[in-house]
């Protein structure tokens, strides 16, 4: 079970290291003309820029305090605040009818809820 934990916590690492640092790294305006990205134009550029911040401390707490066995409670915290992310993705994009994009966001629920669990048990 912990193999399968790690993969998990790392691949939902990668995925939550690209998605966030592409927040950070482009301006909000560019954003914007990315049709998957149109949830943006409800979000000021200061929101937008936290939450990219928030998915890459919450994809290198997934890591790094497990690994190095240095409070390694902040991992299964992390896993968790990265599913309330998602919950609060999933309320953005049903309010705003992007149905496309709930398959992936309940996907990244449930496995940022199974690391959470599985770190918390053990």
């Amino acid at each position: 079970m912990n193999v399968v934990l790690w993969v998990v916590a790392g691949l939902l690492a990668a995925l939550y290291l690209a998605a966030g640092g592409m927040k950070l790294a482009t301006p909000r305006e560019k954003l914007l003309e990315n049709p998957n990205m149109g949830w943006t134009a409800d979000f000021s550029d200061a929101a937008v820029k936290g939450i990219g911040a928030v998915e890459i401390l919450g994809a290198i707490g997934l890591i790094l305090p497990w690994a190095l066995d240095i409070a390694p409670v902040l991992t299964p915290l992390a896993a968790t605040g990265l599913a309330v992310v998602q919950i609060g993705a999933i309320i953005v994009h049903a309010r705003r009818k992007e149905t496309k994009a709930l398959p992936m966001n309940v996907v990244l629920l449930v496995l940022a809820a199974f690391v959470a669990v599985g770190r918390f048990a053990g």
